[in-house]
């Protein structure tokens, strides 16, 4: 009951504690070195809080773990039926917007993903030693989260008192408040940091009986690699899933679950996503920096970097080394992201004329990948991991080649799929092999994940995107009516109706922006220039100050920049590229100075796909901006954008143009 705080009592109990016990609680369960900054902290917050809470009735924790952010809340309050998630400022004279996010993303994550504080008040307040005190306003949202409340301490009793007599439900059994479940959906940054730092999947992943469970696909995974091991055998294993269905997360947590120095048992997680790995990476660096300036550790990013860039690596360094030498890589386990995206034959022999010199090279990436581990002379284990819909860019194999290559080159290789393999979503052309083709192929259910768990808010979601994209009118309507309460999606003509959308929606430091098609050309009236290349680092993890991040809505991000990636609330700018018609869908790119027609039929598909990344983007909601056109502009012509937004319109999509929006 105790282990996600580091001390919980009754607050009178609190009130009968000496200050020396209650230091020694928090020290003994302290994870880092204890510096003498923290314990002077906790000293005041212990003198303080004795103060200020001795007159009110409840339970009292200090130091509440949020493993999703790999923080914890200085103080939780249960007083009546409200939560008060209280942050410390010891000595601060001002209200930080940041500390004010800070205290709001407390209060978020304990009400969308902590079972017990679902259907509670949850109260934020922000407690600033020095600071002048503010007089107290119990503000709350629709869901029952207060707006973030300011004082330095004097009037923190008549908060906790107001919102109490506010708040006439049943009082929280404080028993089941800290022994409650808690199920988060991290972002796959924030995932990647809590891994990093040791936590377990199960952490940082719900457990739901309405959700794939990680837990037991990563266990299948780890029995193929166990089995690999001890038989000395080669086996790669392919994971199927639904966009958002966590497919990312599963390969980050067996990178890191089997990255063994001391055995010479390296992991790695390989993506040809670049922004992804760039972002992650940078995300992992600051991450161990701040945590370790937060325990008075002095750490070097470039130091922590370097240790990141061993865990997460561009599949097309990690084919450089290939072929630098004739060795075996030091990994033994790979996780290939994103495998159907691998390169063809003839775009991987392309690049290595033009870029490597080498004329005679003859192989697909993913024969070359599998023969640089079939190096190794007696184990290796591939993972890849294979997401439906995904392929956007010209020269990618699909799954096929995967197959090809085991079947004519490697037959001793074991391989393990689920029945999902087959599905079109996966293998569009038909079958990616015959009965027989295959040596050594086992079926594991456990190979995939069918259930997005990328929007907590809607698990929906994708099959919308889908059904919309398919023209499937009737369904994506159907759908559409049931995920619209919890997950917003609404369109506009207006950009700036859709900016203030965004703002008004977003509370703490929940993440906004702007995203386009590449190939959404004539947007650049509206300021979208989708050919300006953003700083991905920049764009996903800087904060609200930074007129590069994407809170500023000036830098538009791509498909390209973000796919795999995610942010709370998106605006998707929607040009002529992709253009609705009463037979469909019709496809163009923008040459010179006008639109021409799209007729190969990849190419076609790509278009779709952008679209497909595009809107399972958002984790809590977006708003899709269709230009109304300009009958002065040839290439921006009112019937180019008109059907799209009467499509949108026709399956429900509610329209903000009639709203007026603060």
């Amino acid at each position: 009951m105790m282990s996600r705080a580091y001390y919980f009592k009754s607050i009178q109990g609190f009130l009968a504690d000496s200050e020396a016990h209650i230091l020694g609680e928090l020290a003994n369960r302290h994870e880092f070195n204890l510096e003498e900054q923290q314990r002077n902290a906790w000293r005041v917050q212990i003198e303080y809080a004795k103060c200020w809470l001795s007159t009110i009735d409840g339970h009292i924790a200090f130091e509440y773990s949020i493993p999703r952010m790999g923080k914890r809340i200085d103080c939780v309050v249960l007083s009546g039926a409200a939560v008060f998630a209280i942050e410390f400022k010891v000595g601060a004279a001002t209200y930080e917007r940041h500390a004010i996010d800070q205290v709001m993303d407390y209060a978020l994550d304990l009400k969308n993903f902590h079972e017990q504080s679902h259907h509670r008040v949850i109260a934020p307040i922000l407690v600033c030693t020095a600071a002048q005190d503010m007089p107290a306003q119990f503000l709350p949202y629709e869901d029952g989260i207060a707006k973030p409340m300011c004082t330095n301490g004097e009037s923190l009793a008549e908060i906790i008192e107001l919102v109490s007599r506010a708040t006439p439900e049943t009082r929280i059994d404080a028993d089941a408040w800290f022994s409650s479940a808690y199920r988060p959906t991290p972002t796959i940054i924030e995932a990647a940091q809590a891994l990093y730092q040791g936590h377990r999947v199960e952490e940082i992943s719900r457990s739901d009986a309405g959700a794939i469970n990680l837990s037991r696909t990563a266990n299948a995974i780890s029995d193929i690699i166990d089995a690999s091991k001890r038989n000395r055998q080669k086996s790669i294993c392919f994971l199927t899933g639904v966009p958002g269905a966590g497919k990312t997360l599963a390969g980050l947590n067996l990178a890191n679950s089997w990255h063994s120095v001391e055995n010479a048992e390296h992991a790695v997680f390989l993506s040809g996503n670049g922004p992804l790995v760039e972002v992650l990476r940078e995300a992992l660096a600051r991450n161990a920096v701040e945590i370790a300036k937060e325990n008075g550790v002095k750490q070097r990013k470039g130091a922590t970097l370097s240790k990141a860039k061993a865990f997460i690596q561009n599949i097309h360094h990690f084919r450089d080394e290939a072929l630098a030498s004739t060795a075996p890589p030091i990994e033994r386990v790979v996780v290939f992201d994103e495998a159907q995206r691998a390169w063809s034959k003839k775009q991987t022999a392309s690049f290595m004329k033009a870029k490597k010199g080498l004329s005679d090279f003859d192989q697909s990436e993913p024969e070359f990948l599998i023969r640089y581990m079939d190096r190794h002379s007696d184990w290796a284990t591939v993972i890849c991991l294979i997401g439906g819909g995904q392929e956007i860019n010209t020269g990618e194999a699909g799954l096929r080649e995967w197959f090809e290559s085991l079947q004519r080159s490697f037959p001793h290789w074991h391989v393990y799929v689920s029945a999902k393999l087959s599905d079109r979503e996966y293998s569009p052309d038909g079958m990616l092999y015959q009965p027989g083709e295959i040596r050594s192929i086992t079926h594991h259910e456990e190979l995939h994940l069918g259930v997005s768990i990328r929007s907590f808010r809607s698990e929906k979601l994708a099959a919308f995107v889908k059904a919309l994209l398919d023209c499937d009118v009737s369904r994506a309507h159907d759908l559409y009516s049931e995920i619209r309460g919890d997950f917003p999606i609404v369109v506009t003509r207006e950009l700036d109706t859709a900016k203030r959308w965004l703002v008004r929606r977003a509370r703490g430091s929940e993440r906004y922006g702007i995203i386009a098609s590449s190939g959404g050309m004539r947007l650049r009236p509206f300021g979208i220039n989708v050919k300006a290349a953003i700083d991905p680092k920049n764009w996903f993890l800087n904060g609200k100050l930074d007129v590069r991040s994407s809170y500023f809505l000036e830098d538009v991000a791509t498909e390209f920049d973000i796919q795999g990636l995610e942010v709370d609330w998106t605006c998707v700018a929607w040009d002529a590229d992709l253009r609705h018609s009463k037979n469909g869908w019709i496809h163009k790119a923008f040459r010179g100075t006008a639109w021409q027609d799209v007729n190969d039929g990849d190419a076609r598909l790509y278009l779709k796909n952008a679209y497909r990344v595009l809107l399972t983007r958002a984790r809590q909601g977006m708003v899709i901006f269709v230009p109304e056109g300009d009958s002065r502009d040839k290439t921006r012509q009112p019937e180019h954008y008109d059907a799209t937004y009467a499509y949108l319109r026709s399956i429900g999509v509610d329209a903000l143009d009639d709203v007026v929006v603060d």
